[in-house]
This record gives structure tokens, sequence and C-alpha cells, in this order.
């Protein structure tokens, strides 16, 4: 069993950059692949990013390329999510999920979840 508790939350104006953490335990950390999801107000939860166990291969959304940047510290157990450039479209409760899959980009693919992490981006 997988806990995951996500960090970094907050409130920040647009332009500005802000980094989540998602602390893991209870399982072999670096055999999982990792993901970040987001659910804005009102909406269904929606892929961000994705890092792969085997190789560290990383998978982007379109409206975060070049923006959000997913890494992972396996000595740690810890999964990133430095955001840049931020947008008010942003503004979500981002979710870490682990995934024993290696390619995994979709919900249903995930096995843990954490309880989220609010992100408020203003104009």
């Amino acid at each position: 069993q997988v806990q995951l508790v996500e960090s970094g939350g907050g409130v920040v104006r647009a332009g500005d950059s802000l980094r989540l953490s998602c602390a893991a335990s209870g399982g072999t950390f670096r055999r999982y692949s990792m993901g970040w999801f987001r659910q804005p107000p009102g909406k269904e939860r929606e892929f961000v990013a994705a890092i792969g166990w085997i190789d560290s291969n990383t998978y982007y959304a379109d409206f975060v390329k070049g923006r959000f940047t997913i890494s992972r510290d396996n000595a740690k157990n810890t999964l990133y999510l430095q955001m840049s450039s931020l947008k008010p479209e942003d503004t979500a409760v981002y979710y870490c999920a682990a995934s024993i899959l290696d390619r995994a980009t979709r919900p249903v693919q995930y096995d843990y979840w954490g309880q989220g992490t609010q992100v408020t981006v203003s104009s």
C-alpha cells in the first residue's frame, strides 16, 4: 500500500512559479510511474504530467508543455512538479498518483492517489 502526500500549493499571481512535492511511503517508489493530475473547479480531473519508472521518460499535457517540469528523486521517495509562467486557468486541486504501469497517462491507470493540494493563480 502506497501513501502519497502532496505539498507546496498556495495562492500565487499570474506569471509566478511554484513547486509541488509529493512524498511517497509504504512501497518501492522507484518501481512506480508517477503522475500529476489536476481538477479545476467544476471540471473533471485531467492529466498534467507523468514520469515512468523504467527509464524516467516524461509525458506532458499540451497545455503545460514548456511551463511545467516533472521530476523524481528516488532516493528521497519524492515526486516534484515545477510550475512556471502560471496562468489563472491553472487554478485547480493538484493530485499526485502512482501506477505500476510504465507509461500511464490516464487516471484509470493509477493505483494510488494523494489527497491533493490547492493551487490558486490570480490574474
